[in-house]
C-alpha cells in the first residue's frame, strides 16, 4: 500500500473533477476528492466506491489557508506523500460584458481561479516533492488561451467573459513559472483545457461530456519520466498560449 499513488482532486464533488478522480482510480490510484462541502464530497466518494475505487474526500476550501493546511496535514499523516494534484476547483460568475463587470465579481473570480491554484500548489507542494515523481496539472481552459481569444474566427471568439477568461490567463502563466522552478526535478506541471463540456459551471450547456473533459487532465496526471512539463494541452496536443 505504501507503493500505491495518491492523487488528490480539487472541487471533485461533481463534475470534470468528479470524472478525473474517477478515471485516475480505475487506473489504480488512491484519489482523494477535495470538497469544500464534506458532506457532497463525502457522497461522490461512496459512488466511486461502488466502481470499486480507493476513493475518499478531503474538506477542502481553496481561498482558505486554514482548510488548505488542515487538508496538507492530513494527508501527510495518513498517506506521507502525494503523487498527483490536480487544481480543478474553479468558478464562473459574470454575464456581462468587461466594462460592466464589477471589480468584487473580478476579484472573487480570481480568489478560486487564480490564488486558490497558487495557494494549493504551494500547500502540497512538499509533499509532491516526497513522491517518486510528482504531477500537478492545472486545469485551465481553451477560454484562456491569448492566441485563440485574440483571434475573431476562433469558434469560441464570443465568449469574451474577462474575469473568467483572464484568470485561466493567469493559470497558465502560474504552470508555466512552477514548471521552471522545477525543471530539474521529477516533478512535471502543466494545464489541462477540457474543452466546452457540460457542467454545472456553464448550465450544463457545454456539448462535451465529463469523460471527454477529463481526458487531457488524466494524460497529464499519468505522464511518463519523458513526458513534457510546462505545457497547455488538450486531448489533441498542444494549445497555443
Amino acid at each position: 500500500m505504501a507503493d500505491k499513488k495518491v492523487a488528490l482532486i480539487t472541487g471533485a464533488n461533481k463534475g470534470i473533477g468528479k470524472e478525473i478522480a474517477r478515471q485516475l482510480g480505475a487506473q489504480g490510484y488512491t484519489v482523494l476528492l477535495g470538497a469544500r462541502d464534506a458532506g457532497r464530497g463525502a457522497e461522490a466518494a461512496e459512488d466511486l466506491k461502488k466502481d470499486g475505487i480507493d476513493a475518499h474526500t478531503i474538506q477542502l476550501e481553496v481561498t482558505n489557508q486554514e482548510s488548505l493546511d488542515a487538508a496538507a496535514a492530513k494527508v501527510e499523516a495518513e498517506y506521507g506523500k502525494l503523487d498527483v494534484l490536480v487544481n480543478n476547483a474553479g468558478i464562473y460568475i459574470e454575464s456581462a460584458p468587461a466594462s460592466q463587470t464589477d471589480v468584487e465579481t473580478f476579484k472573487k473570480t480570481y480568489d478560486t481561479n487564480v490564488f486558490g491554484v497558487f495557494a494549493a500548489t504551494k500547500s502540497f507542494l512538499p509533499l509532491i516533492k516526497k513522491a517518486e515523481a510528482g504531477r500537478i496539472v492545472n486545469m485551465s481552459s481553451g477560454l484562456g488561451s491569448i492566441t485563440q481569444n485574440s483571434d475573431p474566427n476562433w469558434s469560441f471568439a464570443a465568449f469574451k467573459a474577462v474575469a473568467y477568461n483572464s484568470s485561466k490567463s493567469a493559470v497558465n502563466a502560474i504552470t508555466v513559472v512552477f514548471a521552471a522552478e522545477l525543471k530539474d526535478t521529477p516533478i512535471k506541471v502543466n494545464a489541462a483545457d477540457p474543452g466546452y463540456v457540460a457542467t454545472d459551471i456553464n448550465g450544463n450547456s457545454g456539448p462535451r461530456t465529463v469523460q471527454q473533459g477529463a481526458t487531457a487532465a488524466v494524460r497529464l496526471a499519468t505522464l511518463p519520466a519523458d513526458g513534457p512539463t510546462g505545457g497547455y494541452f488538450d486531448e489533441d496536443g498542444t494549445v497555443p498560449w
